[in-house]
């Protein structure tokens, strides 16, 4: 897609009254039952519902906690290195978004208005624009028409959102949560016919790269394994994954597609032949199928390449690179920071610049970093790599915890066009349910990959998109 004007990075707020003459009904709908959903709906009440029974069971204190680490029994620790809450998570007993009190302050939603992931919540202007990147988008667009053929009409209903809400609180792209009893929307894997499923995954499938539909494959099946672990399987199984479309998959103007569920959430935009897939989490506890049981997901394991590469590149580091990048050797908590509910977390840099890597140093930064960007299909991921290198000069690397082969630690990628945090947790539910000791351990990790400084979500391209477009 190209333009004959300037591209440029435009902040979204900046770019609303410029499409203040695009009406948006409620009542409207395109092929597929698109619609708007609007404040005041069964879909708005029942997210509403969620986040205050959330806040009256757990009060604001466990709130905040929730929205700081996004831990899968509500609560968080933290070393003494981390930052704790997000900005913008609620301290006082207000809800994010709302004007404190409880649980009424949440009126206007559980999110800020969007701004984005930034260091000091100053976004950087200018490093996301509109071009061609050669790479098709053909194949998505064909799968996500596919399966949305495949519904029935009231299912088509449930599963399209706008791509672009009036009102933020609606933008069901932000709607997302690690949390296992979060009340998601859309279709859930477990509701699907076998053909429907088959094309749900065929999304995956042609969005992704053969690693990130295998990682994702595994979490779903690690889920069911969980469930089957503690005996409770009505509560972690491989269906309970919801499959939403925003917008109209199409092939020039923007849409998306988002996989909500326990430790698997992919946010899909595409605008043309340019892709952003971010946030994506991905996490699992186990994370090795390792407990000779007779399941037949025994032996599934995830992260092997990551703990190893993150491994060998803290060790790559002399004994003076070491005391920049690791910010604490006491590895006693849960570091993660820009989890769900956390669009617009401000995370200083911190550790090791890569301008002072050498050459072999260097490959082995990109390597790590590409295991995350490489969920993505590999077309995509080879631009998005280039683009995260243009900005080696402003790349950090930082760690918390061991360097030995079996260390817990946490790692993170920051740049302003990457984010990558990989953290080793403390026991949720599930290894509270098999009786794993009350600290870090392997068995449970977190992990997030997004784009800072506006472009979750491809909410820059969008953006841009809409201000030059229309």
């Amino acid at each position: 897609m190209t333009h004959d004007h300037p591209a440029h990075s435009t902040p979204h707020e900046t770019v609303r009254a410029l499409r203040e003459e695009v009406e948006q009904g409620s009542g409207e709908r395109d092929a597929f039952g698109h619609r708007l959903h609007t404040r005041g709906s069964k879909i708005h009440l029942q997210r509403r519902a969620f986040m205050n029974r959330l806040f009256a069971t757990t009060g604001a204190v466990a709130f905040a906690g929730m929205l700081a680490a996004c831990s899968d029994d509500g609560s968080t620790t933290s070393s003494d290195s981390a930052s704790g809450a997000p900005s913008g998570a609620p301290t006082d007993g207000g809800g994010p978004g709302g004007d404190g009190g409880a649980p009424g302050g949440m009126s206007d939603g559980i999110t800020d208005e969007f701004v984005g992931l930034t260091t000091d919540g100053t976004v950087i202007e200018d490093l996301y624009s509109i071009d061609s990147t050669g790479v098709s988008t053909d194949a998505v667009v064909a799968a996500a028409s596919a399966w949305l053929a495949s519904l029935s009409s009231d299912q088509q209903d449930e599963v399209t959102f706008d791509i672009d809400p009036d009102d933020y609180t609606e933008d069901e792209f932000r709607m997302w949560s690690n949390v296992d009893g979060y009340q998601r929307q859309g279709l859930s894997l477990e509701d699907m016919t076998d053909e429907q499923k088959s094309l749900a995954m065929a999304i995956l499938e042609a969005g992704m790269s053969a690693v990130g539909l295998s990682n994702s494959d595994t979490i779903i099946k690690l889920n069911q394994y969980a469930g089957e672990l503690i005996d409770n399987t009505d509560q972690f199984n491989e269906g309970l994954y919801w499959f939403t479309i925003m917008g109209t998959p199409s092939s020039t103007d923007p849409w998306g597609w988002q996989i909500d569920g326990h430790h698997l959430v992919v946010n899909y935009f595409v605008l043309g032949d340019q892709v952003v897939m971010t946030p994506t989490f991905m996490g699992s506890e186990p994370m090795q199928a390792n407990f000779g049981t007779d399941s037949e997901y025994e032996g599934l394991s995830l992260f092997d390449a990551e703990f190893t590469a993150a491994i060998a590149m803290v060790n790559a580091l002399d004994s003076d690179q070491q005391k920049v990048a690791i910010i604490s050797s006491d590895k006693t908590g849960d570091d993660i920071k820009a989890v769900a509910f956390a669009d617009n977390s401000e995370v200083a840099y911190e550790g090791l610049v890569a301008t002072a890597l050498d050459d072999d140093q260097l490959e082995k930064l990109w390597t790590l970093t590409n295991l995350f960007v490489g969920n993505v299909d590999d077309g995509h991921a080879e631009i998005k790599m280039e683009q995260v290198k243009d900005h080696v000069d402003e790349t950090y690397f930082c760690w918390i915890g061991g360097t030995d082969d079996d260390s817990v630690f946490y790692f993170r990628i920051q740049s302003p066009v990457i984010y990558i945090e990989f953290d080793c947790e403390t026991p949720g539910p599930v290894g509270q349910g098999w009786g794993a000791d009350n600290e870090v351990s392997r068995q449970h990790v977190h992990s997030i990959t997004r784009t800072p400084n506006g472009n979750d979500y491809g909410k820059a391209l969008l953006a841009l998109h809409l201000a030059l477009d229309h």
